[in-house]
Formats: C-alpha cells, sequence, structure tokens
C-alpha cells in the first residue's frame, strides 16, 4: 500500500504500512473524511514526517490529538497555522520559552520552523473528528506512532525526547535513556501547568544537551 510521506520515514516504516491494523486505520480515515470534518486537513496528516525527515531528527515532542477547532491543526503537535489564536498549552509553551532563554514571545503559532530545525512535532493521534477530542483515538494511530518512537530509538543515537504529561511519558517508557537524552515535565495545558511545567527549562536543557554532543542548538 502507497503512503504519501518522505521518503526517509517510508523506508524504515515500509513494513507498518503493510500490516492489517494500518489498512484498516486507512479504510476508516478515508471514510471519515468524505463524511465528516476532520483535522488536520487531509494533505498534513503526515506533515510532521515530511517537514522533519528521519535524517534530520534530533528532538522529538511527543503531543496527543489534533486540534479540533477550525483551521487550527496542522500535522505538528501543538502547533497551529499561522494567524490562528494560540491555544492554552501553546500560549503557556511560549510563556516559559520566554522564561527559560529569554525569547520573545513568537508572533506566530505555526511550529514548523522548529520542525525544519530537527524538531519531530509528533501528534500520538494523526486525525480528529471536528469538535470531538479524542474521537479516533484507539483507531490504529497509536500503535503506529508506537512503532516510529521504537524506530527512532532503535536506529538513532542522541535524540532528545521532551514528554510532557503522564500520556507522553507513557508513550515513551520503552527509550532507551541510555541512548537519548529524556526530559519530562507536567502538561503545558492549564490544568497541569503548575504541577512543574512552570520552570522545567526543556528548551535551554535540550540546546545544553545537543551542545554536549557537538550538535547544532536549536533556534527556538
Amino acid at each position: 500500500m502507497e503512503v504519501n510521506i518522505e521518503e526517509g520515514w517510508k523506508k524504515v516504516l515500509s513494513s507498518e504500512f503493510e500490516k492489517d491494523y494500518f489498512k484498516d486505520l486507512v479504510s476508516f480515515v478515508k471514510v471519515a473524511y468524505k463524511t465528516k470534518t476532520i483535522y488536520p486537513p487531509a494533505n498534513k496528516i503526515f506533515a510532521a514526517f515530511d517537514t522533519t525527515p528521519f535524517d534530520k531528527v534530533k528532538v522529538v515532542i511527543i503531543g496527543q490529538d489534533p486540534y479540533h477547532g477550525p483551521g487550527q491543526a496542522n500535522g505538528l503537535s501543538f502547533s497551529v497555522n499561522d494567524g490562528v489564536k494560540f491555544p492554552p498549552s501553546l500560549q503557556n509553551i511560549y510563556k516559559e520559552l520566554a522564561d527559560d532563554l529569554g525569547n520573545p514571545i513568537p508572533t506566530t503559532g505555526d511550529l514548523s520552523y522548529w520542525a525544519k530545525q530537527g524538531v519531530l512535532m509528533l501528534n500520538a493521534t494523526l486525525t480528529v473528528e471536528a469538535a470531538s477530542a479524542g474521537s479516533h483515538q484507539k483507531k490504529g494511530w497509536e500503535q503506529f506512532t508506537d512503532e516510529v518512537i521504537n524506530q527512532l530509538n532503535v536506529k538513532k543515537e542522541n535524540l532528545v525526547f521532551i514528554l510532557w504529561g503522564s500520556y507522553a511519558q507513557k508513550k515513551g517508557l520503552k527509550i532507551d535513556r541510555n541512548k537519548h537524552y529524556v526530559i519530562e515535565s507536567a502538561h503545558p495545558s492549564p490544568l497541569s501547568v503548575y504541577r512543574g511545567f512552570w520552570g522545567s527549562k526543556p528548551f535551554s536543557k535540550t540546546n545544553d544537551y545537543l551542545k554536549s554532543i557537538n550538535s547544532t542548538s536549536i533556534n527556538w
């Protein structure tokens, strides 16, 4: 089965695309896009992979679901299209960024400029029905993105995994901490931001680690 995704990712995930669960997932998603309003736009489902090729990945930020409001989701976790009001979690990410690095708050919520530098903005579930959070969970996406993390864990070294909240932390349980650098904290959601997200300094920690392995730091 042909899946339109960046060539490096296609190579490491090709066997996954042939599995029955993934074929069932594709069938479900195709029907959903024809019969309902689904986010992100169909051509952006694999945007995280297309913007951050497999051989360029340096940092992985794991989210859960795409945003389910009009014009928000663009295929990158926590990111929204340029000109869209920042959702609460992204507002808090930017506040921590400003506190951590002294950067001004960005004027755009589009995080593709991170992705182009090697930050894989990976949601666990890659599609969602409009106004229905979690509606495409347990359809097969989680199994697929678990394999994405597995391939990164096994085939690469010295990645930074940023795991915000218990969901991302469970998804990252099998990451080899001897090969990779894992940053964990509370989720930037307004419900949990006071439980340890503020002051967690993920951006400076990431860059300090990248410098320590003689890699280029991220221009956050």
